[in-house]
């Protein structure tokens, strides 16, 4: 004989005596089991859309504020750090945010200097205030200028040098040919960058060649295009160009921060 799928409990208050029994289907509880766990993680799928959806509008609304602040061409790309997002929003300050921006112009310089990639990383930074502007509590940042850009602003030809630190420049004048030269690339106050130690490696240096090469390197070139508040800290040479590195504590950007 087959088991039967239902069990029988006497009846607590059985009108016909304790004979009287009451009969119900065996609690399905496996099936509750996984009824809970479905509904704990649509639960928490749900969670998560709506922290990804506070990130990425917390992300636009930053990269929207940098392009109108630093004139970028193109919008840059923002990374939020962290979950959940929404809480770090209610505290009024997100833990973490990476900012790429490309091809920012020099602004208000006779040598104009853009930069080429601007990477900056802001801890702390505050949601709350007024909208035009944001506060950090500390930055990093890294700007790459191309020996492309950097030619460019200088009128020479620039490329890598023979040893870390340095950089080749060549100057072409008519009927005289080329002239080239090496020189240290260092970083100067003033969020500048400075060209020592000159040193001639190819022709001669004639007066017209001098004086074209005095004016592209004796006095440092200014780094116009860099938010307030970031101080200059080193500047590296690379096969490709020229990496400068700032630093800043308590840094406010707005939308006129920029070093004019």
């Amino acid at each position: 004989m087959r088991p039967s799928r239902y069990v029988q409990e006497p009846t607590r208050d059985a009108p016909y005596g304790d004979a009287a029994v009451r009969v119900r289907p065996r609690a399905p509880r496996r099936r509750r089991q996984v009824v809970a766990g479905t509904a704990l993680l649509a639960l928490l799928a749900g969670g998560v859309a709506a922290d990804r959806v506070a990130a990425t509008r917390a992300q636009s609304r930053t990269a929207e504020a940098f392009q109108d602040g630093m004139g970028t061409p193109e919008r840059p790309t923002v990374h939020v750090s962290g979950f959940p997002v929404l809480t770090q929003l209610a505290e009024g300050s997100l833990r973490h945010v990476d900012i790429t921006a490309h091809d920012i112009p020099a602004r208000g310089t006779s040598r104009p200097l853009p930069v080429t990639r601007l990477s900056v990383g802001l801890d702390g930074l505050r949601t709350s205030g007024p909208a035009d502007e944001a506060r950090a509590r500390s930055v990093t940042a890294s700007a790459f200028l191309s020996y492309e850009d950097l030619s460019d602003a200088l009128g020479l030809d620039l490329s890598p040098g023979d040893a870390p630190g340095r950089i080749d420049a060549t100057a072409g004048l008519p009927l005289v040919g080329d002239i080239a030269v090496s020189t240290a690339v260092s970083a100067a106050g003033g969020n500048r960058i400075a060209f020592t130690d000159v040193r001639v490696t190819r022709g001669h240096l004639i007066p017209p060649a001098k004086a074209l090469l005095d004016q592209a390197l004796t006095e440092p070139v200014p780094l116009r295009n860099i938010p307030d508040g970031l101080r200059l800290r080193s500047v590296t040479t690379t096969d490709e160009g020229i990496t400068a590195r700032f630093t800043g504590k308590a840094v406010t950007f707005r939308t006129d921060s920029t070093t004019a």
